[in-house]
């Protein structure tokens, strides 16, 4: 069963009705506040081009110390610690030490998957961009 709800516009665009039954669906299945926030917390830490390359380092690598990161990456090992810090307090990294040197290595499988994930469709969005450049 479908109603119908005039509206005259939402966010700039016009429309003409409201599916009651698919803003029920979403509402119901939206995330709740918690889950939002560390949502757009991790969203925000890949964010950081910084972050996100010491991220592929060690998706490459699978373990690597602060100095090989920073090396790896090209930037400074102060950067780098303070970097792999936010990661690990967010659960995206995880450290162990040895002696006096820290190695870092992505959490889980769930970072490795998003990480490969992203790769996957930021490649695949350039694609499509560079054929829509050429047929233009």
């Amino acid at each position: 069963m479908r109603s119908d709800v005039e509206i005259t516009t939402v966010g700039g665009c016009a429309t003409d009705h409201v599916d009651p039954e698919k803003v029920a669906m979403v509402r119901s299945a939206a995330l709740g506040e918690p889950e939002l926030a560390a949502t757009a917390t991790l969203f925000k830490l890949l964010g950081d081009p910084t972050r996100t390359r010491l991220l592929y380092a060690l998706l490459e690598a699978g373990e690597l110390c602060v100095c090989d990161l920073a090396a790896a990456t090209g930037v400074q090992e102060a950067t780098a610690s303070h970097a792999l810090r936010l990661l690990r307090m967010s659960g995206v990294v995880t450290a162990r030490r040895e002696g006096r040197l820290v190695f870092y290595r992505l959490a889980d499988a769930h970072v490795r998957m998003l990480l490969d994930l992203t790769r996957e469709h930021v490649s695949h969005a350039g694609s499509a961009t560079d054929s829509k450049k050429e047929t233009a």
